[in-house]
């Protein structure tokens, strides 16, 4: 049996779709409302939520708690992200990069809920193909999941830290 682990403390909750669905039946039509949201502690762990209900609060509910069940941990890496990652889920395709600070988060709405809820500051993204927001979500957290940690690669390979950064740390200093 897998543990759930327990938090204690405020988590950053952002809704980032409603739409009205209708299911026809012979009786009429049925309107319910569908909800996502990305719900997050700002310290590496996110996750997603889909609600279905007939009220808006309900179908908010449903996928709150179902968003904080699907919890997930990524790494933040000083604030942004290590390296350039990209997924893809449907049709939809994510390109994350890092960025330096004071940047912010550059990113469209599914993708700046997700990226705020698990606490990056610095991201640069890009959206290609479907701008579908349910898929972006799915492709941010894909994309999110598969980084590597800088520390654990350069251990694997047996260099410095530091050799792994290396461009990253001259195309800075060109730039001042």
């Amino acid at each position: 049996m897998a543990r759930v682990e327990e938090f204690q403390g405020e988590l950053i909750e952002t809704i980032v779709s409603i739409s009205r669905v209708t299911k026809v039946t012979k009786g009429g039509r049925n309107f319910r409302l569908s909800v996502w949201v990305a719900v997050g502690d700002g310290n590496g762990r996110v996750g997603i939520g889909h609600g279905k209900a007939v009220e808006v609060p309900d179908a908010i509910q449903k996928a709150l708690r179902q968003a904080r069940k699907n919890m997930r941990r990524v790494l933040v890496w000083q604030g942004t992200v290590p390296h350039d990652v990209m997924a893809k889920y449907g049709a939809s395709k994510i390109l994350i990069k890092p960025a330096g600070p004071g940047t912010g988060i550059i990113a469209s709405q599914p993708v700046r809920a997700i990226l705020e809820a698990a606490g990056y500051r610095n991201v640069l993204t890009k959206s290609l193909g479907s701008h579908n927001p349910i898929n972006l979500m799915k492709a941010t957290l894909l994309a999110l999941e598969s980084l590597k940690d800088p520390h654990e690669v350069a251990k694997a390979r047996g260099i410095p830290l530091s050799v792994i950064y290396r461009r990253f740390r001259s195309a800075e200093t060109v730039e001042d």
